[in-house]
């Protein structure tokens, strides 16, 4: 089974979602709080004669990480062969701290090819970018899962350690059709499973942490959210994620399942 980890409670409301602000339908002088039973959260502001909806967000909030977790990553199954040495010899050659200053912004594609290999060999950046390109690939039932949580109208954020080449991969695979591409390393300055990173993101959001659902392959960057208050799972493939996430409350129907369950029934 993937690994299912419940949060910490909060320290600043033990409340857990799915909640609701209940909506009244007549004019209202105060905002209640109401059932537990829907997904969506409003408020109600009232003057005398009528009540307007200011605010209305479906939670909980979904945060995944990109690289195998969504996509398939290729720095690990590819680019050994491209580089022509195993995987072992390439993390020994390689600059210890490039990459990881590539992904927090911090220095440019010209800088990361002076410095990928650490004895300062060249290296064939764009032969390289080539080959990620080539590489990058949904994970098998990863689109169809984003697809039905798009459907069911989840609030869904890319939160990733990843350089500017993210650009390479929306441009092949399109993944804001399902999700906004809001917290990457290379735009934030800041990298999993940093707590200041997480602290950020949440501050971003405008909600509780314990309204949130991270999602990632990386057991140590879970366990940072949990820190935090975040609800994490471990992505171990797409099956099991939809199993968890529906164990969180989360609606991962779709039009096409509820007409097959109607026709059954």
């Amino acid at each position: 089974m993937a690994l299912l980890i419940s949060c910490k409670p909060s320290s600043i409301s033990n409340i857990s979602f799915p909640f609701i602000l209940k909506k009244k339908q007549t004019s209202c002088k105060s905002t209640k709080m109401g059932s537990f039973s829907s997904n969506n959260i409003s408020c109600c502001v009232s003057t005398s004669s009528i009540s307007t909806v200011v605010a209305q967000r479906k939670l909980p909030i979904l945060l995944f990480d990109v690289m195998d977790t969504i996509v398939r990553d290729p720095f690990y199954h590819d680019v050994p062969n491209f580089l022509r040495m195993p995987m072992k010899e390439l993390l020994e050659c390689k600059h210890p701290t490039a990459w990881i200053e590539f992904e927090k912004g911090l220095i440019t594609e010209e800088e990361l090819t002076r410095k990928f290999f650490k004895d300062g060999r060249s290296v064939d950046m764009e032969g390289l970018k080539n080959c990620m390109r080539r590489g990058y690939s949904y994970l098998e039932g990863v689109e169809g899962l984003l697809n039905s949580l798009k459907e069911n109208e989840y609030e869904i954020h890319a939160f990733t350690n990843y350089p500017i080449w993210y650009q390479m991969i929306e441009d092949k695979l399109k993944l804001s059709n399902y999700l906004s591409w809001t917290f990457c390393s290379c735009i934030f300055g800041k990298r999993k499973p940093d707590p200041d990173f997480y602290s950020e993101v949440v501050k971003h959001l405008g909600v509780e942490a314990s309204n949130c659902i991270f999602v990632d392959d990386r057991m140590r960057n879970v366990e940072a959210a949990i820190e935090l208050g975040l609800k994490g799972l471990q992505f171990e493939n797409a099956d099991l994620l939809r199993k968890d996430l529906s164990l969180l409350g989360v609606d991962i129907s779709t039009n096409e399942s509820q007409e097959l369950t109607e026709c059954s029934s």
